[in-house]
This record gives structure tokens, C-alpha cells and sequence, in this order.
């Protein structure tokens, strides 16, 4: 998207094999304000193979394989001498696990974006609505956050306990900058200057039923206690169409919790067509709004009636990136 809100023209994606990537296939030093010089190297070190493989995948494979590998190269990043940030992002991992990311966000779900400007350099808390109920919401966030904004940044989620239980799954997310939600991991991403995507409305959220939808749910205080804790600001973020990816019928709860999960959603797809029906998604149309970044003062151990009043800020100017989308949208899958 360009800065006035309008889509850009995504040829640029379409760039010779020797164009924006090729600092990091000759070991170029990541660029970022941080950058601790560790992107272009490790990807030197490590993506012999995956370019290799990338010869073989169609032309708008490759393409957009290379978009990534070159905004990965300007991130703000903090590489140690093995390549890897204090919180286990690993650039080659992650251009390999982005990669169906990227693909869903430019042809699948046809993301725009709209005011991504408003997002300021350095630590700052990324808040949004969340539905849908698999994350794609999270996921499409993340990668309008690389592939568009001014400073390409790493945005990083703050994934459920029980990612970390499937095997591969925490390893995975660990190497695309994913934590598991604690206060204390997101504290000590903040202090280290990062951008961190919270959504407060949590499962409730995601997993609510399709009348519901655009419906915010109770908001959780601790994005704020953490944001007052730290001096971050706060920018809302509006996502709009992935509340009609995956409509839902009911969430059981209750049933979900016995088996270890956060929620049991029943959808269209879930559980009717096993595992693979928790991944599908209906090819709907993203917009993520951004809204201007907001800045809280107070003490984060304050009453809860007070943090409340500051949430409700938070959530009020969600919502009103919300009823934009949906007014300036002209249906769901375009």
C-alpha cells in the first residue's frame, strides 16, 4: 500500500534474481537500526539449500521468496555469531517458514493495508481485534508488518502454552520471533526495543460465534499494565474480513479445557473434516487498519478500575477502525 492509504503495485515483488536480495546471498549485513550485522550472514550461512530448492518453485514462488529475504536483510535485527536473536529467531528458518505466510497474504487473502505509516520505530505495542478462529489474523498482521512497513519489522506474537506441546510447533514459532505469552517475555521485548502484536480479547475472540461478529469481546488489562510498565505506545489495529474466514457455530469450552486446549470451536469446517479442518479458511479479503499510536501515563499496578478506563480507550478506537473497514469495504471477498 502506498502511505496515502492506496494499493501499491506489488511488480515490485517481480525483481531480477539479482536485484534486492543479493546482499544477503553475498553475506550483506542486516541494515536495521540494530542491526547487529548477523541477517545477510546467516543467510549466507545457512540458505545455500533453500535457494538451491527456490530454482525449482514457480516464478511467483521465487519472487516473493526474494521480497522476504530482502526485507529480512533491513529489519532491525540482533543477530549473535550462530545467527540467532537473544529470542530465537533464526532469518534462514524463517525465510523457509514465512514463505506460505507471504503467499497467503499476497494471493490468498489479497491483504491491504491503510495507514501503516502510523506505526513508530522502536518498542511498541501492536493491539488488535481477533477472530477467525485459526490465527491468521496474527499471522497476516506479521506479514504486513515485514513486507510494508517503511522499516521492515519483526512482529512478534505472544503464542498459547500449548503451542509449545506440539512437537516442532514451539520450535517453529520460536524461529519466526514468537513467545509464549508471559508478562515477562513481553516485558523484556519491549525494553529491547521490539514490535509485539497482543490480542486482548484472547480465544473469546477468535473462536467467537459468526453472530458475533465484529462484536468486541471483554478486553484483557495486562496488554496495558504492560505498556504502562514499560512507557510503550500503544497502536490500535482494526482487521477486517477475518471474521467471515471460518464461520462458527459454537465454541465448547468447557470440552476444550479437558482436552488441553484453550477452546473447541465448532465451524463450517471443524471438526467435520478432521485436522485440515481447523486450518481452512474461506479466500476472503484482508484490510488491517492502523490507527495513530496512543500513549498511556500511570502506574501499572494501579486499581483495575482505573486500567479499565484506559482499555476502553484502547478498544474504542478499535472499534472505530472496525466500522470504517466494514463501511468502506464492498463485500467480503473483494
Amino acid at each position: 500500500m502506498r502511505e496515502d492509504g492506496e494499493p501499491t503495485d506489488t511488480s515490485r515483488a517481480g525483481q531480477d534474481e539479482s536485484g534486492p536480495s543479493a546482499e544477503l546471498r553475498s553475506g550483506g549485513r542486516g541494515r536495521g537500526p540494530r542491526g547487529g550485522g548477523g541477517a545477510g550472514m546467516a543467510m549466507q550461512a545457512g540458505g545455500s539449500n533453500s535457494l538451491a530448492l527456490a530454482r525449482l518453485l514457480p516464478g511467483p514462488v521465487r519472487r516473493i521468496d526474494r521480497e522476504i529475504a530482502d526485507r529480512l536483510s533491513k529489519a532491525p535485527l540482533q543477530l549473535n555469531q550462530f545467527g540467532y536473536d537473544p529470542y530465537g529467531f533464526h532469518p534462514v528458518a524463517a525465510r523457509q517458514l514465512l514463505l506460505p505466510a507471504a503467499l497467503l497474504y499476497r494471493y490468498y487473502f489479497r491483504v491491504d493495508t491503510f495507514d501503516i505509516e502510523r506505526v513508530p520505530e522502536g518498542r511498541v505495542l501492536l493491539i488488535a481485534n481477533h477472530s477467525g478462529q485459526f490465527a491468521y489474523d496474527g499471522s497476516m498482521l506479521s506479514m504486513a508488518m515485514l513486507l510494508h512497513a517503511r522499516t521492515p519489522r519483526l512482529c512478534r506474537g505472544m503464542g498459547e502454552y500449548f503451542l509449545w506441546r506440539v512437537p516442532w510447533m514451539g520450535i517453529s514459532a520460536s524461529r519466526i520471533g514468537t513467545m509464549v505469552g508471559t508478562p515477562e517475555n513481553c516485558v523484556a521485548m519491549l525494553r529491547d526495543g521490539e514490535c509485539v502484536m497482543v490480542f486482548p480479547e484472547g480465544a473469546e475472540g477468535a473462536n467467537k460465534p459468526f453472530r458475533k461478529r465484529y462484536q468486541l469481546q471483554r478486553f484483557g488489562l495486562g496488554f496495558m499494565r504492560l505498556a504502562l510498565e514499560t512507557r510503550t505506545p500503544i497502536v490500535p489495529v482494526g482487521i477486517v474480513g477475518a471474521e467471515e474466514q471460518q464461520p462458527g457455530f459454537a465454541n465448547l469450552a468447557d470440552f476444550g479445557r479437558r482436552v488441553n486446549l484453550p477452546s473447541f470451536p465448532i465451524t463450517i469446517t471443524q471438526p467435520w473434516f478432521g485436522p485440515l479442518g481447523s486450518v481452512a479458511a474461506l479466500p476472503v479479503k484482508y484490510r488491517i487498519y492502523f490507527g495513530e499510536p496512543l500513549s498511556f501515563e500511570g502506574d501499572a499496578h494501579d486499581e483495575d478500575s482505573i486500567v479499565e478506563g484506559q482499555v476502553g480507550i484502547v478498544k474504542g478506537a478499535i472499534g472505530d477502525l472496525l466500522e470504517r473497514g466494514l463501511r468502506e469495504r464492498t463485500g467480503i471477498f473483494r
